[in-house]
């Protein structure tokens, strides 16, 4: 389906995912939630990505599924459809492929939290690992570094495995929080060692197939490729990436890995929210207990859960989810918030890495996060609390703070009398 304005286009879908429902049937305002439409079209409309998957649910129900703008920005790109489109997830990958494993390991026994890695991964070698946990990898408290550049020091995925086990710790084990994509990639080895399956194929038989999440996966089959949206142009590898893993790290790695590579659509992680609102079961199908969907998702220190974000008003989550809200966000211009209290969750699905017009799209896809859960929780109609807050007069994305670099002035030219000075 082919629509004729890139930075007006919107299509409301009726396929998979969660069933529909109108927003005052689940105590949500229409004319609030309408906001969405303005706050993602801005940013296309700033050139910060070509199109966006959006999908909001309460109580069961998908009330908000829209498509806007296209895949890429050519005038002849498919449009975006929540249930068609699929977009490369990045960190999105820790929490909804990674975590997930582990909370179905700890909960069968087979894998313990306070152990040390080297009780699962002995090749996880060097000074003061030992000390590492299961939970430091988690909690981002390993003292693992942010990353390592694999493409440029390893030539096969066995040998940037090998360079992640045995890098050396930046900060003793539990000393602070460092955010590094390594610990989610030893956890995934782990989840592999226990279960005796790759990553992809555990993930897909214990969570994706059984939720009937069928756009959800490592490596995207080739039949699929036309519904992906394009992520980088000129990366690396020396060419435009489509249905390929755009973190260089990840796709060094094989593209099955624990911090990034997973792909999906927004009505299948709708399906996945729901699942963890409902205590980790949908549809008749039980994923985890809720004791374990509990635990991962309690707070532990500095903004974080176990695997999870915690919302704190920063990140994407904007200010009005309530404090037992979390969710995770990834670098492509993904992000996903799930608020239990009020049984109210929020997806947003862009390429904002694609060819981004905007010069500082990271900063605009921040803003339109953090008005996007804004205007959902500020729907909710029900909560005496929330509807005591007034309706902001303008939201981020209309004060585009810090869109644009800002120019230095022109200094002034010395007047003639400063110059016989």
């Amino acid at each position: 389906m082919l629509l004729p304005l890139i930075t007006l286009s919107a299509v409301l879908t009726l396929g998979r995912g969660l069933p529909l429902n109108a927003p005052h049937a689940v105590g949500m305002s229409s004319s609030r939630l309408a906001t969405v439409d303005h706050v993602v079209r801005r940013g296309i409309t700033a050139g910060a990505y070509p199109g966006a998957a959006v999908v909001i649910g309460r109580k069961g129900f998908s009330v908000w599924q829209k498509g806007y703008g296209r895949l890429s920005w050519a005038t002849t790109s498919t449009a975006v459809v929540p249930d068609e489109s699929i977009y490369d997830l990045a960190s999105l990958t820790k929490v909804i492929a990674t975590t997930t494993a582990v909370m179905i390991l700890y909960e069968e026994g087979t894998l313990d939290l306070k152990a040390p890695v080297q009780q699962y991964l002995p090749e996880f070698t060097g000074e003061g690992k030992e000390r590492v946990t299961v939970e430091h990898l988690l909690t981002h408290r390993s003292g693992l570094p942010p990353g390592l550049q694999l493409w440029k020091t390893a030539s096969t995925a066995a040998e940037a495995k090998q360079q992640i086990l045995e890098t050396q710790l930046q900060q003793r084990a539990g000393a602070l929080f460092n955010y590094s994509d390594l610990g989610p990639d030893v956890l995934g080895w782990i989840v592999e060692r226990i279960s005796g399956q790759p990553l992809d194929a555990f993930t897909a038989q214990r969570i994706f197939v059984p939720l009937g999440m069928d756009d959800t996966g490592f490596r995207p089959a080739a039949a699929q490729r036309l519904r992906i949206a394009p992520t980088e142009m000129t990366p690396p590898r020396g060419y435009p990436l489509r249905g390929e893993v755009a973190d260089e790290a990840a796709f060094t790695l094989g593209g099955v890995v624990g911090h990034a590579g997973l792909f999906s659509t927004a009505t299948d992680l709708s399906v996945f929210a729901q699942m963890l609102l409902n205590g980790g079961m949908y549809n008749g199908v039980r994923i985890v207990r809720e004791a374990t969907v509990r635990k991962f998702i309690t707070p532990v220190a500095d903004h974080r859960a176990l695997g999870w974000e915690v919302a704190a008003g920063e990140r994407g989550a904007g200010e009005y989810l309530s404090q037992s809200a979390y969710g995770h966000v990834g670098y492509t211009g993904t992000s996903l918030w799930i608020d239990p209290k009020r049984e109210l969750f929020v997806i947003l699905l862009t390429n904002r890495v694609h060819a981004a017009r905007a010069r500082r799209p990271g900063i605009i896809i921040a803003d339109v996060r953090h008005d996007l859960a804004d205007a959902a929780a500020l729907a909710v109609t029900d909560e005496p609390l929330l509807r005591q807050i007034a309706w902001p007069r303008t939201f981020r994305v209309d004060q585009a703070a810090d869109w644009s670099p800002r120019t230095r002035p022109l200094a002034k030219r010395p007047t003639t009398k400063a110059k016989r000075k």
